[in-house]
């Protein structure tokens, strides 16, 4: 895949106010976002922290009411900070005060992802860089709102063949415990991804992951001319990362983030996934494999119909409480980290509602 024209407002990294250049990765988790982003916090141009992942807050959002109401809207600045606070990754030596944040956005469009972004912004103005990116890739579906709030923002579209991309999502607790599922949400996700394309293309950058497995340098170097800063040979040695060291001991799905990553993996999905499944995904991802040019393996010749769905839908729920029950006994860490952000999260919801 080619890169798109890079136009002149590339070579202005920061915003006319001075603050770092916004940078949303996009479409859906599990496509190697951290391999990039963890190497791209080696430049200190760059800085990206562990992602909040706004999307899960969401659906909160109706019990915060008119937010142009100042007691609703300090509200959700104080839920917000407080998901950082809870988040399974801190971001170290950064403490937000609601009310300094409050009063600097209480004349702005108001907007939880405004709320994020200012979290986002001062953490990339303490780092000193001139990009800051959310790897909270499944915001791509609020890229209309993200616009509007920072009209110079850019987008950073990691593709990954969708046979491998769906049997991670399998072993992850955040996703579906069934490949036609995530074979259908990778499916959205780039169907949503193309509509930023389309709509703002010089503000895309699309590059496919196996291509960075390939050759990583190369792929780096395209991502700094895009974000107009300079590439660094220390962005290629991820063992220097004190936050890939500390995030590959936290979750076995992210235990590969402290080594290099192996070519050898990019179709270890047929290991992992019966021909079955990989026909499903080929089915449901058919159009979208020959346009990022994945060979399929199979004639791609499913159907699914809604009643397949609603089944595998009761049948991936009952997989996930298995899994967190067996997520408890293989790595207490994890599971509290994640029950403790899940816990935040539904404290809200009730508390909302009440």
């Amino acid at each position: 895949m080619q890169a798109p024209e890079l136009r002149p407002e590339h070579t202005n990294t920061t915003q006319p106010s001075g603050r770092p250049r916004p940078v949303l990765m996009i479409p859906l988790r599990r496509c190697g976002s951290h391999a990039l982003r963890l190497r791209l916090n080696q430049n200190p141009a760059f800085y990206s922290p562990y992602p909040l992942h706004i999307i899960d807050f969401m659906p909160l959002l109706p019990g915060y009411g008119d937010l142009s109401q100042d007691e609703n809207y300090f509200r959700l600045v104080v839920d917000v900070i407080g998901l950082q606070a809870a988040s399974m990754v801190k971001w170290k030596e950064l403490v937000f005060d609601p009310v300094e944040i409050f009063e600097a956005l209480r004349d702005q469009k108001r907007s939880v992802h405004r709320i994020l972004w200012e979290l986002l912004l001062r953490t990339g103005e303490r780092h000193q860089a001139s990009i800051v990116m959310d790897k909270s890739l499944d915001s791509v579906r609020y890229a209309d709102e993200l616009m509007d709030l920072f009209p110079d923002m850019l987008f950073l579209n990691v593709i990954r063949d969708p046979r491998a991309q769906v049997a991670s999502m399998n072993r992850a607790i955040i996703h579906d415990y069934d490949a036609r599922l995530n074979a259908l949400a990778w499916r959205e996700a780039h169907e949503m991804a193309q509509q930023v394309q389309q709509r703002w293309p010089d503000r895309v950058l699309s590059i496919r992951y196996e291509d960075f497995l390939a050759n990583q340098e190369a792929v780096l170097r395209r991502i700094c001319s895009f974000f107009g800063i300079s590439f660094l040979p220390a962005m290629l040695d991820v063992t220097h990362s004190a936050e890939a060291q500390q995030i590959s001991q936290l979750s076995a799905l992210w235990e590969s983030n402290c080594f290099p990553p192996l070519m050898a993996n990019k179709d270890k999905f047929k290991q992992q996934l019966s021909l079955a499944e990989i026909e499903a995904i080929e089915s449901i991802c058919a159009e979208w494999m020959q346009q990022y040019g994945y060979e399929r393996m199979t004639e791609a010749s499913c159907a699914l119909d809604p009643a397949q769905i609603a089944e595998a839908r009761e049948a991936s729920r009952i997989k996930r409480l298995q899994a967190w029950a067996q997520l408890k006994e293989v790595n207490f860490k994890d599971f509290i980290l994640r029950r403790f952000r899940a816990d935040y999260l539904a404290q809200l919801a009730t508390k909302n509602s009440a």
